[in-house]
């Protein structure tokens, strides 16, 4: 199946904690960074997830946000640390690569936040993804 989704990482489920409606599951990407998902139960069970399974972290890159200082005192559980390899902008949008340990994430942010954060090719940045802006595939 192909998707539209620009951020699609793979890793292995390194946990799960099942809620009463929702689970989190921390997935360890290739790079060695934890990422943590807010999924259904019900999703857990259909995909047959499992700490050890093979899974694909699903991102949109409008629900990724970056920052270029520390971030700190965030409810948001997922922080990635990489650095910028391109920044496209045109009319109010920017699309902003990242390359992150053993991958590389999308950002789609405005223009105007790109121009205020100085963003361009070897920006240190800070990736922030709610957990709950998280999909998983199984592999």
């Amino acid at each position: 199946m192909s998707l539209s989704i620009r951020n699609q990482i793979p890793g292995t489920v390194a946990s799960v904690t099942p809620g009463e409606v929702m689970a989190t599951v921390k997935v360890r990407l290739e790079g060695g960074q934890e990422i943590t998902a807010a999924i259904t139960r019900e999703a857990v069970r259909e995909l047959g997830i499992e700490e050890g399974s093979a899974v694909r972290t699903l991102i949109k890159s409008t629900e990724v946000a970056l920052a270029t200082g520390a971030a700190e005192g965030l409810s948001i559980r997922n922080q990635i640390p990489g650095t910028v390899t391109e920044v496209a902008t045109g009319g109010a949008m920017a699309g902003v690569k990242v390359a992150v340990a053993g991958g590389e994430l999308t950002a789609a942010i405005t223009r105007d936040a790109a121009e205020d954060l100085g963003l361009a090719a070897g920006t240190e940045v800070t990736a922030l993804i709610k957990s709950t802006e998280i999909a998983l595939a199984a592999s």
